[in-house]
Protein backbone atom coordinates (compact mmCIF):
# COMPACT_ATOMS: atom_id res chain seq x y z
CA UNK A 1 0.00 0.00 0.00
CA UNK A 2 1.87 3.81 -0.72
CA UNK A 3 1.84 6.10 1.75
CA UNK A 4 -0.36 8.01 0.04
CA UNK A 5 -3.24 5.80 0.44
CA UNK A 6 -2.33 4.73 4.01
CA UNK A 7 -2.78 8.41 5.01
CA UNK A 8 -6.73 8.42 3.53
CA UNK A 9 -7.26 5.17 4.99
CA UNK A 10 -5.85 6.45 8.44
CA UNK A 11 -8.13 9.85 7.66
CA UNK A 12 -11.26 7.75 6.68
CA UNK A 13 -10.82 5.56 10.00
CA UNK A 14 -10.45 8.42 11.95
CA UNK A 15 -13.85 9.99 10.48
CA UNK A 16 -15.96 6.84 11.50
CA UNK A 17 -14.27 6.94 14.44
CA UNK A 18 -15.02 10.43 15.13
CA UNK A 19 -18.35 9.91 14.07
CA UNK A 20 -19.34 7.09 16.07
CA UNK A 21 -17.93 8.97 19.43
CA UNK A 22 -20.44 11.81 18.92
CA UNK A 23 -23.23 9.82 17.92
CA UNK A 24 -22.53 8.16 20.97
CA UNK A 25 -22.12 11.17 23.29
CA UNK A 26 -25.52 12.80 21.55
CA UNK A 27 -26.88 9.53 22.26
CA UNK A 28 -25.83 9.79 26.09
CA UNK A 29 -27.60 13.22 26.34
CA UNK A 30 -30.83 12.05 24.65
CA UNK A 31 -31.77 9.42 27.02
CA UNK A 32 -30.99 11.17 29.86
CA UNK A 33 -33.15 14.16 28.52
CA UNK A 34 -36.00 11.96 26.96
CA UNK A 35 -35.66 9.86 31.13
CA UNK A 36 -35.81 13.33 32.45
CA UNK A 37 -33.59 11.80 35.33
CA UNK A 38 -30.94 14.46 34.49
CA UNK A 39 -33.73 17.46 34.93
CA UNK A 40 -34.87 16.10 38.03
CA UNK A 41 -32.15 16.23 40.62
CA UNK A 42 -33.55 17.86 43.01
CA UNK A 43 -31.06 19.30 46.49
CA UNK A 44 -33.45 19.60 49.38
CA UNK A 45 -32.27 21.61 52.36
CA UNK A 46 -33.49 20.86 55.86
CA UNK A 47 -33.12 22.05 59.37
CA UNK A 48 -32.77 19.58 61.81
CA UNK A 49 -36.80 20.39 63.18
CA UNK A 50 -38.88 17.63 63.58
CA UNK A 51 -41.60 19.31 60.97
CA UNK A 52 -38.66 19.96 58.50
CA UNK A 53 -37.32 15.74 58.92
CA UNK A 54 -41.29 14.79 58.53
CA UNK A 55 -41.87 17.22 55.31
CA UNK A 56 -38.83 16.79 53.43
CA UNK A 57 -38.54 13.09 53.62
CA UNK A 58 -42.14 12.24 52.71
CA UNK A 59 -41.18 14.81 49.51
CA UNK A 60 -38.24 12.89 48.69
CA UNK A 61 -40.29 9.56 49.02
CA UNK A 62 -43.10 10.77 46.78
CA UNK A 63 -40.81 12.84 44.11
CA UNK A 64 -38.50 9.08 43.99
CA UNK A 65 -41.68 7.26 43.23
CA UNK A 66 -42.17 9.54 40.47
CA UNK A 67 -38.91 9.58 38.57
CA UNK A 68 -36.94 12.01 40.06
CA UNK A 69 -33.67 11.67 42.05
CA UNK A 70 -33.69 13.50 45.78
CA UNK A 71 -30.75 14.42 47.51
CA UNK A 72 -31.47 15.51 51.53
CA UNK A 73 -28.93 17.69 52.86
CA UNK A 74 -28.95 18.16 56.40
CA UNK A 75 -27.71 22.13 57.42
CA UNK A 76 -28.00 24.81 59.60
CA UNK A 77 -30.31 27.59 59.05
CA UNK A 78 -27.35 30.19 57.71
CA UNK A 79 -25.20 27.99 55.33
CA UNK A 80 -28.52 26.68 54.33
CA UNK A 81 -29.98 29.95 52.87
CA UNK A 82 -26.85 30.56 51.94
CA UNK A 83 -26.48 27.27 49.85
CA UNK A 84 -30.14 28.11 48.32
CA UNK A 85 -28.82 31.52 47.29
CA UNK A 86 -26.31 30.15 45.29
CA UNK A 87 -28.28 27.04 43.93
CA UNK A 88 -26.01 25.09 45.66
CA UNK A 89 -28.97 23.51 47.48
CA UNK A 90 -32.86 23.95 45.34
CA UNK A 91 -34.95 23.79 47.74
CA UNK A 92 -36.35 24.44 51.57
CA UNK A 93 -39.57 23.37 52.62
CA UNK A 94 -39.56 25.24 56.16
CA UNK A 95 -38.80 28.51 56.34
CA UNK A 96 -40.21 30.17 59.43
CA UNK A 97 -41.60 33.68 58.18
CA UNK A 98 -42.09 36.81 58.97
CA UNK A 99 -39.89 36.38 62.26
CA UNK A 100 -38.24 33.33 62.98
CA UNK A 101 -36.19 33.42 59.52
CA UNK A 102 -36.39 37.45 59.18
CA UNK A 103 -32.64 38.31 59.30
CA UNK A 104 -32.10 35.31 56.90
CA UNK A 105 -35.33 36.07 54.25
CA UNK A 106 -33.61 40.00 54.22
CA UNK A 107 -30.41 38.92 53.26
CA UNK A 108 -30.99 36.75 50.66
CA UNK A 109 -34.86 37.19 49.29
CA UNK A 110 -33.53 38.63 45.84
CA UNK A 111 -32.08 35.64 45.48
CA UNK A 112 -34.84 33.47 45.88
CA UNK A 113 -38.37 32.71 45.35
CA UNK A 114 -41.18 31.62 47.91
CA UNK A 115 -43.57 29.19 46.46
CA UNK A 116 -46.16 29.65 49.25
CA UNK A 117 -47.36 28.79 52.68
CA UNK A 118 -48.13 25.13 53.68
CA UNK A 119 -48.40 25.87 57.64
CA UNK A 120 -50.02 28.92 58.66
CA UNK A 121 -50.30 28.40 62.36
CA UNK A 122 -46.87 28.15 63.78
CA UNK A 123 -46.67 29.49 67.03
CA UNK A 124 -44.25 29.65 70.51
CA UNK A 125 -46.05 28.81 73.43
CA UNK A 126 -45.59 27.15 77.19
CA UNK A 127 -47.72 23.85 77.47
CA UNK A 128 -49.14 21.81 80.28
CA UNK A 129 -51.03 18.49 80.71
CA UNK A 130 -54.55 19.04 80.03
CA UNK A 131 -55.28 17.13 83.77
CA UNK A 132 -53.72 20.38 85.00
CA UNK A 133 -56.72 22.01 85.37
CA UNK A 134 -56.39 25.36 87.41
CA UNK A 135 -53.55 26.90 85.36
CA UNK A 136 -54.90 27.74 82.11
CA UNK A 137 -52.84 31.14 81.20
CA UNK A 138 -49.28 32.39 81.48
CA UNK A 139 -51.02 34.88 84.49
CA UNK A 140 -52.15 31.42 86.54
CA UNK A 141 -48.57 30.24 86.60
CA UNK A 142 -47.36 32.40 89.65
CA UNK A 143 -50.13 31.59 91.83
CA UNK A 144 -49.47 27.80 91.16
CA UNK A 145 -45.73 28.02 90.71
CA UNK A 146 -45.04 25.42 93.28
CA UNK A 147 -47.07 22.90 91.77
CA UNK A 148 -44.26 22.87 89.32
CA UNK A 149 -41.51 22.64 91.50
CA UNK A 150 -40.78 26.57 90.59
CA UNK A 151 -39.41 26.24 87.12
CA UNK A 152 -40.05 26.36 83.30
CA UNK A 153 -38.63 23.33 81.46
CA UNK A 154 -37.18 24.64 78.66
CA UNK A 155 -35.09 23.52 75.80
CA UNK A 156 -32.05 24.74 74.27
CA UNK A 157 -30.06 27.99 75.80
CA UNK A 158 -29.44 29.66 72.01
CA UNK A 159 -33.30 28.62 71.16
CA UNK A 160 -35.13 31.79 69.75
CA UNK A 161 -38.10 30.67 72.21
CA UNK A 162 -35.39 30.15 75.25
CA UNK A 163 -35.08 33.79 74.75
CA UNK A 164 -38.83 34.90 74.24
CA UNK A 165 -39.67 33.07 77.30
CA UNK A 166 -36.32 34.84 79.49
CA UNK A 167 -36.52 38.58 77.97
CA UNK A 168 -40.86 38.59 77.48
CA UNK A 169 -42.61 35.96 79.48
CA UNK A 170 -41.03 35.66 82.59
CA UNK A 171 -40.92 39.97 83.34
CA UNK A 172 -44.03 40.60 80.73
CA UNK A 173 -46.13 38.34 83.71
CA UNK A 174 -43.99 38.85 86.52
CA UNK A 175 -42.48 35.27 86.77
CA UNK A 176 -38.97 36.17 87.88
CA UNK A 177 -39.52 35.81 91.59
CA UNK A 178 -41.30 32.56 91.38
CA UNK A 179 -40.38 30.51 88.86
CA UNK A 180 -36.74 30.20 86.69
CA UNK A 181 -36.57 28.62 83.30
CA UNK A 182 -34.24 25.41 83.24
CA UNK A 183 -32.73 24.94 79.85
CA UNK A 184 -31.21 21.68 78.36
CA UNK A 185 -32.58 20.13 74.85
CA UNK A 186 -35.84 19.72 73.16
CA UNK A 187 -34.70 15.80 74.25
CA UNK A 188 -34.58 16.31 77.61
CA UNK A 189 -37.73 18.58 77.58
CA UNK A 190 -39.46 15.43 75.63
CA UNK A 191 -38.15 13.36 78.11
CA UNK A 192 -39.20 14.96 81.04
CA UNK A 193 -42.63 15.91 79.78
CA UNK A 194 -43.06 11.94 78.86
CA UNK A 195 -42.78 11.00 82.45
CA UNK A 196 -44.71 13.64 83.75
CA UNK A 197 -47.45 12.50 81.50
CA UNK A 198 -47.23 8.81 82.57
CA UNK A 199 -46.76 9.59 86.67
CA UNK A 200 -49.42 12.44 86.18
CA UNK A 201 -47.83 15.05 87.50
CA UNK A 202 -47.84 18.91 86.23
CA UNK A 203 -45.11 20.30 84.40
CA UNK A 204 -45.16 23.27 82.55
CA UNK A 205 -42.78 23.27 79.28
CA UNK A 206 -41.30 25.55 76.74
CA UNK A 207 -43.25 24.18 73.06
CA UNK A 208 -44.30 24.98 69.80
CA UNK A 209 -46.59 24.26 66.87
CA UNK A 210 -46.42 22.16 64.95
CA UNK A 211 -45.07 19.46 67.02
CA UNK A 212 -45.69 15.68 66.98
CA UNK A 213 -45.80 16.05 70.77
CA UNK A 214 -49.65 17.60 70.53
CA UNK A 215 -50.40 14.19 68.58
CA UNK A 216 -48.94 11.77 71.33
CA UNK A 217 -50.09 13.58 74.86
CA UNK A 218 -53.17 15.75 75.76
CA UNK A 219 -51.78 19.36 76.08
CA UNK A 220 -53.20 22.75 76.54
CA UNK A 221 -51.32 25.63 75.48
CA UNK A 222 -51.48 28.47 77.87
CA UNK A 223 -53.76 31.85 76.91
CA UNK A 224 -51.16 34.99 76.64
CA UNK A 225 -53.10 37.77 76.66
CA UNK A 226 -50.24 39.75 77.13
CA UNK A 227 -48.50 38.29 73.61
CA UNK A 228 -45.30 37.98 75.36
CA UNK A 229 -44.72 34.94 73.32
CA UNK A 230 -45.08 36.91 69.46
CA UNK A 231 -47.52 36.03 67.29
CA UNK A 232 -48.29 33.42 64.78
CA UNK A 233 -46.03 32.72 61.86
CA UNK A 234 -46.53 30.74 58.55
CA UNK A 235 -43.98 28.00 56.95
CA UNK A 236 -43.12 29.08 53.31
CA UNK A 237 -41.54 26.46 50.72
CA UNK A 238 -38.28 28.74 49.24
CA UNK A 239 -36.80 27.43 45.69
CA UNK A 240 -33.32 29.02 44.10
CA UNK A 241 -33.49 31.54 42.04
CA UNK A 242 -35.36 30.32 38.67
CA UNK A 243 -36.74 26.82 40.42
CA UNK A 244 -40.04 27.76 39.31
CA UNK A 245 -39.28 27.90 35.51
CA UNK A 246 -37.13 24.61 36.13
CA UNK A 247 -39.65 22.45 38.03
CA UNK A 248 -42.73 24.31 37.35
CA UNK A 249 -45.13 20.92 37.40
CA UNK A 250 -43.48 20.33 41.24
CA UNK A 251 -43.77 24.01 41.93
CA UNK A 252 -47.50 24.35 41.16
CA UNK A 253 -48.07 21.07 43.74
CA UNK A 254 -46.16 22.86 46.04
CA UNK A 255 -47.81 26.01 45.80
CA UNK A 256 -50.69 24.45 46.39
CA UNK A 257 -49.97 22.27 49.61
CA UNK A 258 -51.39 22.30 52.62
CA UNK A 259 -50.74 20.14 55.75
CA UNK A 260 -53.09 20.25 58.98
CA UNK A 261 -51.88 19.61 62.82
CA UNK A 262 -53.55 16.53 62.59
CA UNK A 263 -51.17 15.61 59.80
CA UNK A 264 -48.66 16.86 60.20
CA UNK A 265 -48.50 15.23 63.92
CA UNK A 266 -49.03 11.85 63.14
CA UNK A 267 -46.29 11.72 60.46
CA UNK A 268 -43.75 13.41 62.92
CA UNK A 269 -45.18 11.04 65.51
CA UNK A 270 -44.65 8.29 63.24
CA UNK A 271 -40.90 9.22 62.56
CA UNK A 272 -40.24 9.73 66.32
CA UNK A 273 -41.36 5.83 67.31
CA UNK A 274 -39.49 4.12 64.31
CA UNK A 275 -36.14 5.83 65.47
CA UNK A 276 -33.25 7.76 63.53
CA UNK A 277 -32.40 6.28 60.75
CA UNK A 278 -35.69 4.56 59.38
CA UNK A 279 -37.31 7.63 58.08
CA UNK A 280 -37.66 6.49 54.98
CA UNK A 281 -39.68 3.46 56.39
CA UNK A 282 -42.10 5.23 58.79
CA UNK A 283 -42.68 7.82 55.80
CA UNK A 284 -43.89 4.94 53.99
CA UNK A 285 -46.08 3.28 55.83
CA UNK A 286 -47.39 6.66 56.79
CA UNK A 287 -47.93 7.17 53.05
CA UNK A 288 -49.90 4.46 53.03
CA UNK A 289 -52.24 4.82 55.82
CA UNK A 290 -53.24 8.36 54.24
CA UNK A 291 -52.90 7.71 50.67
CA UNK A 292 -55.88 10.30 49.69
CA UNK A 293 -53.59 13.29 51.20
CA UNK A 294 -50.54 12.43 49.85
CA UNK A 295 -52.10 11.17 46.15
CA UNK A 296 -53.98 14.62 46.73
CA UNK A 297 -50.93 17.22 48.02
CA UNK A 298 -48.31 15.40 44.94
CA UNK A 299 -50.79 15.13 42.36
CA UNK A 300 -49.71 16.66 38.98
CA UNK A 301 -45.91 15.81 39.94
Amino acid sequence: MTRGKLRRLCALVAAVLSVSLVATACGGRTASTDTGQESKTIKIGYIAWDEDIALSNLAKAQLEAKGYKVELHQLDAAPLYSGLAKGEIDLFLDAWLPSTHEDYWNQYKDQLEDLGVWYDNATLNLAVPQSVADVNSIEDLKAHAAEFGGKITGIDPGAGETRIIQDNAIPQYDLASSMTLQNSSSTAMLAALDTAVKSNQPIVVALWHPHWAYSRYQLKDLADPKGAMGKGEQLHVLGRKNFGKDFPALTKSLQALKVNDEQLGSLEDAIQKAGEGKEADAVKQWAEQNKAFVDSAFAGV
